[in-house]
């Protein structure tokens, strides 16, 4: 059991039967009332955020999760293809869980998928993804005096904000936790 107090943004617990992933906590103590936990959680199952209110003193339950390296393969309507590194066994996910990390699934790339108890529950990206811009606007003259931005979209459909100096069919390293350009691969 995990003191309440104890969880961290990105650990996986259970509480009251339900699996849960810690995406932020508060705690909050007043001289005479007992400290109040705050955490906003997603369950991996469902993809469902929410918070749960608990107090200093409440235990939940530690959960194990098991991250496998995987590289993607490809996208069939319903299901993701994974292919573990090891044994070389493809799995399946359902895509309609993975709404977010969908738009940053190249074929090849690395990823970990997270299985709880024997069941895949999600999967971790990379930091940053290197993708190709399919479409860019053309930059505008004149509109340099400050870090101006133009439209661009990637090989899998994100819609990012680049610099007006990157061009269509570059390559670019976008961030997998907020979907922004991070700089020239």
């Amino acid at each position: 059991m995990l003191q309440s107090t104890e969880i961290k943004p990105g650990q996986c617990f259970t509480w009251e039967g339900e699996l849960y992933q810690c995406l932020d906590i508060q705690l909050n103590k007043t001289a005479m009332a007992k400290m109040k936990v705050k955490v906003k959680v997603k369950q991996p199952k469902t993809g469902v955020v929410k918070e749960l209110s608990l107090i200093g003193s409440d235990k939940v339950g530690e959960a194990f999760i098991d991250k496998r390296p995987m590289q993607y393969l490809y996208d069939s309507g319903d299901t993701l293809v994974f292919m573990d590194n090891e044994t070389y066994e493809q799995l399946e996910v359902q895509a309609s869980t993975m709404e977010w990390e969908k738009k940053f699934l190249i074929p090849n790339l690395e990823v970990k998928v997270m299985m709880y108890q024997g069941e895949t529950i999600g999967i971790t990206l990379p930091d940053k993804v290197e993708m190709e811009l399919v479409e860019c606007e053309p930059a505008v003259a004149g509109n340099t005096a400050t870090s101006a931005t133009k439209n661009a979209k990637t090989e899998t459909g994100l819609e990012i904000r680049v610099p007006l100096f990157i061009e269509n069919g570059e390559r670019v390293l976008i961030s997998t936790a907020d979907g922004k350009y991070s700089g020239r691969a």
